[in-house]
């Protein structure tokens, strides 16, 4: 199991095309998503994600009215003190949250300081396990996670294993 995050990001992005070619592979294909979940699931098992937290430092997040109004409420703020405050408008992916030098604006550490109530896409990170839409639907961003975190890098090479894919 690969965890150290300088060879993630090498290798995810020598893997890149790869990855990319095997997401259209798989989906011209019939394999079942559970056999792939389960998979997933099992590299979860093993990767502490507070030990790394590299999607807090290297990824954007979506937020939508409801994660909004939820993290308001938990910090304690108003909806538009909290919009005005913690969040920018991405023309690529609309409302996001605000990031700082270390990554996301709530990132303390490796700890996230808003857990409780944390956007929907950051609890379903990194959307292996569990997600919206289907699995095949969910691995069109798999190639490019697969640079930054080692359940999404570990999980694509197991699952090409697998399920039989060759290069």
């Amino acid at each position: 199991m690969l965890t150290d995050l300088v060879q993630i990001e090498r290798h995810g992005e020598k893997n890149r095309v790869e990855n990319g070619k095997f997401r259209a592979w798989l989906r011209r294909r019939n394999y079942p998503e559970q056999r792939l979940k389960a998979i997933a699931q099992e590299v979860e098992d093993k990767i502490d994600c507070t030990a790394c937290a590299n999607c807090c430092r290297v990824a954007t997040t979506k937020v939508n009215d409801r994660d909004v109004e939820r993290l308001s409420k938990f910090i304690g703020v108003r909806t538009h003190e909290f919009l005005r405050d913690y969040t920018v408008e991405s023309p690529e992916e609309g409302r996001i949250l605000r990031r700082n030098e270390n990554g996301c604006v709530f990132l303390e550490g490796n700890l996230c300081s808003v857990y409780d109530a944390r956007p929907q896409t950051c609890e379903l990170f990194p959307h292996l396990v569990k997600g919206n839409g289907s699995f095949i639907s969910r691995m069109w961003d798999m190639p490019d996670r697969a640079v930054y975190c080692p359940i999404v890098y570990n999980s694509l090479q197991l699952f090409k294993a697998a399920t039989g894919f060759q290069k």
